[in-house]
C-alpha cells in the first residue's frame, strides 16, 4: 500500500483534547514512509478557539468546554451530529501548499452538496462553505514540516444553539445552518463515507 493511499480510520465520538493530542503525536512521529491518515470523528460538545483566537468572540461558554487550540481560525463549535474530518497529509506528496489544501476542503463540501441539489460556496474573507449567507461546513489547519493536521467540520443534524454564545469563525451574528435545515437527511455514517470519497477525489483517489 502506498503512503500516498491515505488510510481512513473512524473514531466514533471522541474527546477533543484527546483526539488533537493524538494527532499532534502522530505529525511529530511521522516520517517519510509513514502512510496519510484520515480521521473521522463526532466530538462531543466543546468550543475551539484558533491560535490566534481572540477570547472577545467567545459571548458566554456557559457549561460547554472552551479548549485554546493550535489551529488557524478564531473560534468554533463542534458537537454531536457534526462530520468532523481531520486530513493528516504530507503535502509535499500531493503537491499541495497550505492555500490549495483549504482549497481542496472546501470544494470537498461544495461538491458534496451539490449531489444533493445544494448550491454552496466558500467565501473569500471568512473560510469555510456556505449555503446563501448561513455556514455549514468550517475549517481549520496547521501545517507543521509539510504535513497537515486538525481539518473540516461539516453540519450534518445537530443543536446549532451553542452557536449563539460564539461569533462563529470571528463574525457577529453569522447564521450557522446544518443538512437537515436545508431539508436533507443523512445518517452521519453516510456523511462520512460521500465526504472521504469526496476528499480522496480530489487527492487523485478512490
Amino acid at each position: 500500500m502506498s503512503p500516498a493511499e491515505p488510510c481512513v480510520r473512524d473514531l466514533g465520538l471522541a474527546d477533543y483534547e484527546t483526539t488533537w493530542s493524538a494527532m499532534r503525536r502522530f505529525t511529530d512521529d511521522r516520517g517519510p514512509d509513514t502512510r496519510d491518515e484520515i480521521w473521522r470523528v463526532e466530538h462531543p460538545p466543546v468550543f475551539t478557539l484558533g491560535q490566534a483566537g481572540r477570547q472577545e468572540h467567545v459571548l458566554d461558554a456557559g457549561t460547554i468546554p472552551l479548549v485554546q487550540t493550535d489551529r488557524g481560525g478564531q473560534v468554533t463549535y463542534h458537537g454531536p451530529g457534526q462530520a468532523v474530518i481531520y486530513p493528516l497529509l504530507d503535502l509535499r506528496r500531493h503537491g499541495l501548499g497550505p492555500r490549495r489544501l483549504v482549497s481542496l476542503l472546501e470544494s470537498t463540501v461544495v461538491d458534496w452538496l451539490a449531489t444533493m441539489d445544494i448550491d454552496a460556496a466558500p467565501r473569500a474573507d471568512a473560510p469555510g462553505v456556505y449555503v446563501g449567507p448561513a455556514k455549514i461546513a468550517a475549517l481549520g489547519l496547521r501545517i507543521r514540516r509539510g504535513f497537515s493536521y486538525h481539518g473540516l467540520a461539516v453540519n450534518v443534524a445537530m443543536d446549532l444553539t451553542p452557536y449563539q454564545r460564539i461569533n462563529p469563525c470571528g463574525h457577529a451574528e453569522l447564521p450557522v445552518t446544518d443538512l437537515a435545515r436545508l431539508g436533507v437527511e443523512r445518517s452521519l455514517d453516510t456523511a462520512f463515507a460521500e465526504l472521504t470519497h469526496q476528499l480522496l477525489k480530489g487527492l487523485g483517489r478512490r
